[in-house]
């Protein structure tokens, strides 16, 4: 063989050699990441091979598939009283992709989760039956807080303070998934996208505002696990009027005759008197606020329920005058009613919080367990001391203060209400908001609730008027 033909023989060889190491890169190595490429139709095509996986309450099934026509996806996602439930499942969509429950356990639904396939079907690739996401949900107590809050702009959480499970979760306006689950359905999309009213957004955990005075219940703790007052019954060193310090404006109370003049925690609570818990919160000093506030969870960017709450905040930096501001859940302070009714939860359960989540389990088609959320972290955020102390300053507000429509016959009902400005100098429909927890039998719940705007005059904005009838028709159906 002559030079140049052994040359071209090397050469052709190398080149194989290239195409082949070429071939198993892609094969091997790029294998996921083309597969999960947003352009890779095959994708979606797999996705929607076969009916989904159900999300299931209370046993029964929630979600369910229908076949399509006319195209190259074979089902689509259907939803039974989808509009009750769209803040627990969210949506699965052919066109506009997955979120909530539906996003974050996407793979087990549609089969394509490893877990799924036995050794056989992960050499063959063959589609393996999809599984099944059983929730924590209440029926009862989700219908009760989705009827109860109607059309009013709002949300609503509910969660048993022994094991964290949240039982209701309810956000509204709301939207029926099924009318964006094909390709097809772009107007229903558009429609959704351009309401002023968002109701896409799911505001029980994904839209944190100001508190008002529910948090006026951090501040409380603080001041007590500091050990500044021995009980909820001791009287305060809290001038009234307030002055912001540092400036010359005037801290005003919502009910200018309540006894706040140095009033206890107790009676602070029962008339949200604001020039005690703004004079108690400047006295702590931020710091203390803070680290209060965070052990119920505020500044805790991954609170995941298991879709992931936004995170709720506490400031740093802050000026005396705001320090005071923050101590009425004004300020910069913002919370999600997850958040809110975390804090009753704890209070609620002797000072120790378990992890709020909404799925107990995700299984295969046959019923074994793949993921387990049902022994979530718990942790202490006040003494049991404390945690009894402002159970009955909240027992209080119900059957002799601003929370008298949270009331059940038979039960124990303590609760907080509030009212947060909205806008600059107030100028919009102020917030209402209602934290509570109730038991009875040997049950127990905790629930917030926040109206973010209920259509009505201003002089009609009150934690007790808006929010807390939606509270207690909640908890009455989680006691009953």
């Amino acid at each position: 063989m002559n030079r140049t033909i052994r040359h071209a023989a090397v050469f052709s060889l190398l080149l194989v050699l290239a195409l082949l190491v070429r071939a198993t890169w892609v094969q091997a190595y790029d294998a996921k990441a083309l597969a999960e490429n947003d352009k890779n139709r095959r994708t979606v095509i797999d996705q929607y091979a076969q009916p989904l996986g159900d999300i299931v309450v209370a046993g029964t099934p929630i979600t369910g598939s229908t076949p399509t026509t006319g195209s190259d996806l074979a089902y689509k996602r259907t939803y039974t009283d989808g509009a009750l439930y769209s803040a627990v499942t969210g949506y699965s969509s052919q066109a506009y992709g997955a979120t909530q429950l539906e996003g974050i356990h996407s793979e087990v639904l549609d089969g394509t989760d490893p877990r799924l396939k036995n050794p056989v079907d992960a050499l063959t690739g063959k589609q393996q039956k999809p599984g099944s996401v059983l929730t924590t949900i209440d029926p009862a107590v989700q219908k009760a807080g989705y009827e109860a809050l109607g059309d009013i702009k709002g949300a609503a959480v509910a969660i048993d303070p022994k094991t964290g499970k949240i039982l209701g979760m309810v956000s509204t306006p709301s939207y029926d998934p099924s009318t964006i689950a094909g390709t097809s359905d772009s107007a229903a999309w558009k429609k959704l996208l351009a309401d002023e009213d968002k109701p896409l957004v799911n505001r029980a955990i994904r839209q944190p505002l100001p508190p008002g005075s529910t948090f006026k219940l951090v501040v409380a703790a603080a001041a007590l696990e500091d050990g500044r007052y021995g009980s909820v019954d001791e009287k305060t060193d809290s001038p009234m009027p307030y002055v912001l310090p540092g400036t010359t404006r005037q801290l005003d109370n919502d009910i200018p005759t309540a006894p706040c003049e140095n009033a206890s925690l107790r009676t602070a609570l029962r008339w949200s008197c604001n020039n005690v818990f703004a004079n108690l919160a400047v006295d702590l000093g931020q710091d203390k606020v803070r680290a209060m506030a965070e052990k119920f969870g505020f500044n805790d960017d991954k609170i995941d329920v298991p879709v992931r709450a936004y995170e709720s905040v506490y400031p740093t930096g802050l000026e005396r005058s705001e320090t005071a501001l923050t101590g009425i859940g004004q300020f910069d302070v913002t919370a999600t009613p997850l958040q809110i009714a975390m804090v009753s939860a704890a209070i609620a359960n002797d000072g120790v919080m378990e992890s709020p989540h909404m799925v107990s389990k995700v299984v295969d088609s046959g019923g074994t367990t793949l993921d387990s959320y049902e022994d979530g972290a718990s942790k202490r955020v006040v003494s049991a001391e404390t945690a009894e102390q402002l159970r009955s300053a909240m027992v209080t507000v119900v059957e002799d203060g601003t929370g008298s429509n949270a009331q059940i016959d038979g039960a124990e009902v303590g609760g907080k209400t509030g009212t947060a400005q909205h806008g600059e100098n107030n100028s919009k429909t102020p917030y209402a908001w209602f934290t509570s927890y109730g038991k009875a039998d040997g049950k127990e719940v905790a629930v917030a609730v926040l109206i973010e705007d209920a259509g009505g005059p201003r002089s009609e904005v009150s934690g007790n008027g808006l929010a807390a009838p939606v509270a207690q028709k909640m908890m009455a159906a989680a006691l009953r």
